[in-house]
């Protein structure tokens, strides 16, 4: 078994060995996810300890970070986290890490649960990826395209929400799920393997924007247990 959870025959994935390879590998022949598997040194559980963090989602700057009164250790988690933070920021992204103490829910999901615990792909308006590491707990999920079932795609959920829009399987019905994101959301099929993205990989994955050359990678937050570990997270 991999770091990632990853099997060989997930065509889906293509595992790289440095950042420059990650940034410059194409999303083709239906590979929609980057993995650049590696392990980094310091100490994350420390940062996580001494950080005040509240619930849901806190997130974490450069300036807070390095006044954290650390051990050797914890400063080189620091580093390895903000040198993640600035390699993405000099290619013109905006990353975020955040201290996750669990993301809000769909309590009440209405007609379809749609939050970050949901397997879903991410969207753009135009040429753009999404990059995601996790540092310290439960990491990130992927499921194979192939494995997965568009929610809007099963003919009952489908008649459900075409019901809730007024009955007319128009242009408008089309805009009524993507407003709601509804078009963006998939269920397992029976069988499929969920994959892990494993602690301090880097992801790059492909989103769902007009002219991708390949299917968005489909992926969810873990869901979180009581005792679970905060989660060290960066997105970009």
């Amino acid at each position: 078994m991999h770091p990632t959870g990853l099997t060989a025959d997930n065509a889906r994935v293509q595992r790289v060995s440095n950042f420059d390879e990650l940034l410059r590998t194409r999303f083709e022949n239906g590979v929609n996810a980057l993995c650049w598997e590696r392990r980094l040194d310091g100490d994350f559980e420390e940062v996580i300890r001494k950080l005040k963090l509240e619930g849901g989602i806190n997130p974490l700057d450069e300036e807070e970070l390095e006044s954290l009164e650390l051990s050797e250790a914890g400063k080189k988690a620091v580093e390895q986290m903000l040198s993640d933070m600035r390699k993405l920021r000099s290619l013109g992204l905006a990353p975020e890490l955040n201290g996750v103490i669990g993301y809000e829910r769909d309590d009440d999901p209405g007609l379809l649960r749609t939050d970050v615990y949901s397997f879903h792909a991410d969207r753009a308006t135009d040429e753009a990826d999404t990059w995601l590491c996790t540092y310290l707990g439960p990491s990130s999920e992927g499921l194979k395209n192939e494995e997965a079932l568009r929610h809007i795609d099963d003919p009952e959920t489908r008649a459900m929400l075409l019901d809730d829009y007024g009955g007319k399987d128009d242009e408008g019905f089309a805009e009524y799920l993507a407003d709601y994101c509804y078009d963006l959301h998939y269920a397992p099929r029976p069988g499929a393997e969920v994959y892990s993205f494993g602690v301090w990989n880097l992801w790059r994955i492909a989103v769902d924007y007009p002219g991708c050359p390949v299917p968005p990678c489909i992926h969810r937050a873990p869901d979180s247990l009581p005792g679970d570990p905060s989660r060290l997270l960066l997105i970009a």
